[in-house]
């Protein structure tokens, strides 16, 4: 494990969507919680709360909440371009980069966790956690936008599992 890279890691999917509909999926709080959150709130420079249906813009910050968490997860969008890119903060320091494209009619997301802390609690809660949360939560949105089928787990009764 000494050539392993604690600090970063790349996520990339192909989903047979317009780009258009994937960018809105990432930055409105409508196309968050329809495949991604349970409840999301973004804030503009002034501290209003925005629509759910509005694109966010660089220096918004966010609330995001997800089913059976309590706690909210607290962030500041650091980029976006309104249509292909973003960056947002995640779990404190770290950087979330989304990058979008298209080929062949399919919408690529590429994805990429970085600025990860190396002390342990980072290493195993974000840098392998975060990982296998990107890889379901980017399954569920190629479910919902291809199928309609949303995967997660939104019964309290149940205890965590890998779909929530």
């Amino acid at each position: 494990m000494e050539n392993f890279d604690w600090t970063s890691f790349t996520k990339k999917i192909a989903i047979k969507a317009k780009l258009g509909d994937i960018y809105n999926a990432w930055t409105t709080a409508d196309g968050l919680e329809k495949w991604f959150l349970e409840k999301v709130s973004f804030l503009d420079e002034n501290q209003k709360e925005v629509s759910k249906d509005k694109n966010i813009s660089e220096g918004f910050t966010y609330q995001w909440f997800w089913y059976l968490y309590r706690d909210p997860m607290l962030g500041k969008i650091t980029f976006a371009n309104g249509k292909d890119q973003l960056q947002f903060t995640f779990e404190g320091t770290c950087l979330v980069d989304i990058k979008l494209s298209e080929e062949n009619g399919y919408t690529l997301i590429e994805l990429r966790h970085h600025n990860i802390p190396t002390d342990d609690n980072s290493k195993q809660y974000i840098r392998l956690g975060c990982s296998n949360g990107w890889h379901f939560y980017l399954t569920n949105l190629k479910s919902v936008y291809e199928g309609g089928l949303d995967l997660r787990n939104k019964d309290s009764n149940l205890n965590p599992m890998i779909n929530n």
